[in-house]
Parts: C-alpha cells; structure tokens; sequence
C-alpha cells in the first residue's frame, strides 16, 4: 500500500510519534530517524542531503521536496528557509498540518526572536542553526523526533557550515546573497526582500551590489536574467528513496 511498508521496515518504530518522556534512544534499537527534506531549490536540499549522508544508521532520507506536498510519512520534516517567506509563516502551517510529517523543524540562520516565537507557536519543534556542524544537527534531529522541542543558540556569526550548497555559490556568492538574488529573480522588491529576511533595506542593498559584482551585472534585469539562466527560479521536483531510502 504505497510506500509505508519500506519506510517502517527501514525507520522501525520511530514513524510512529514518540512522546517526551521516552527513554529509548533514538538511532539505536529504534533505528534511524525519518526524514523529509522541504525547499524550493534543488541545489539546497540535495546539499543537504549530502550533509546527512553519513549518518545514514541515525538518520534515513525518505525524500527531497521543492515545492511539492510531503508524501512520505516520517518522524521529521526538516524545513530550509532559503529563499523562502519565512515571514509570512504559511509554509510551517502547511508542514505542521500534514498527516505525513509527525513533527516539524526550521532550518535556517535567521534567529530573530519573533521568528522563533511565531515557529514554535504554530507547532514547529525545532528552530536550528544552519552553522550547526552536521552531528549536532543529527542530534537535534534524533531528540525532535522523540518529541523534545530544540532550539539552537543564535549563533555569533550567521555562516552557514561549509557543506552545505545554493544557487551561485560557485560564482563566489555567499549564501546570503544567493539568497537575495533569488528573492530578486522571484520578482520580489527590496522592501519585500527585507521584509522576508528580517533584514533592513539598507543590508539588502548592500546584499545586492555584492552579488551584482560578484555576477558581472550592473542592473535588475540582467540580475533576474542571470539568476533564470542560473538556477534561482524555485524546482518543482521530488527526488525519492535518497540513498536507498524509503
């Protein structure tokens, strides 16, 4: 009947929610955590994925999502907000309210506090730092999926850990301004582009020249038809059964 068979087979008891006070480990006896990887670009959750790969007894990839409905049932949907209105909060309703993700996480940089307050108030477990190494991330991972709620400290610098992968970054951009540029070839305005990063107008600007050098253009629209003929509109692909996953 579909996919659930292997994902049980694979995941054992952890598609199922497990409450706070278990005692079990998770990633052990139980086996791996399920979980289903959500953005809109390809680049981004197969970068993530990546990051995962060798934590495969502890963590299994059912599937990558870019702008298409979780199918899969998993313990854990790990939500990336790169280029994402993280702002308008509808996508963590959409998460949260799925029948297939048994609890929800917010991967991103952005520790502003009313982000937190708004993701965990709609149900999220977890709010985590993409400057997390990939066995901390692990880790959180496992403890959501018990049912505990993690947030990880706002970090100092907001650099996100070096294996992870965006649109551009091999033309040298970083991932805050791959994240800008993607915003732009979205169609979006610098007053919306604050308004989805949580960023002053004047810290977008400064985003924008960077990027502008860094690609070689001097105006929006050759920025926006840079960015369609670079990979920054969002996919719309599901990529299953990662790595032998469900």
């Amino acid at each position: 009947m579909g996919p659930a068979p292997r994902l049980n087979h694979l995941c054992g008891r952890l598609c199922t929610p497990v409450g706070m006070n278990t005692v079990a480990s998770v990633g052990s006896d139980r086996g791996p955590v399920c979980v289903a990887l959500v953005d809109d670009y390809d680049v981004v959750v197969v970068g993530l994925a990546h990051l995962l790969d060798p934590y495969l007894d502890r963590v299994v990839v059912a599937e990558l999502d870019t702008n298409e409905p979780v199918l899969d049932d998993v313990d854990v949907v790990l939500y990336d907000t790169f280029a994402q209105p993280e702002a308008d909060r509808e996508d963590i309703d959409v998460l949260v309210n799925s029948p297939h993700g048994h609890h929800v996480a917010v991967y991103t940089w952005n520790f502003h506090p009313d982000l937190v307050k708004v993701a965990l108030g709609k149900g999220a477990h977890g709010y985590l730092s993409k400057t997390l190494p990939a066995r901390q991330l692990v880790d959180a991972i496992e403890s959501i999926a018990e049912g505990q709620i993690v947030v990880s400290d706002p970090p100092p610098r907001s650099r996100a850990t070096a294996a992870l992968d965006w649109p551009g970054r091999g033309e040298g951009l970083t991932d805050r301004e791959a994240e800008v540029l993607a915003l732009i070839t979205q169609g979006k305005s610098n007053n919306e582009i604050a308004a989805v990063m949580y960023l002053s107008v004047n810290t977008v600007k400064s985003y924008i020249r960077s990027a502008y050098r860094k690609i070689g253009v001097s105006t929006r629209r050759h920025a926006i038809l840079w960015g369609v003929r670079n990979g920054f509109t969002p996919d719309h692909n599901r990529i299953e059964h990662w790595r032998g996953g469900p």
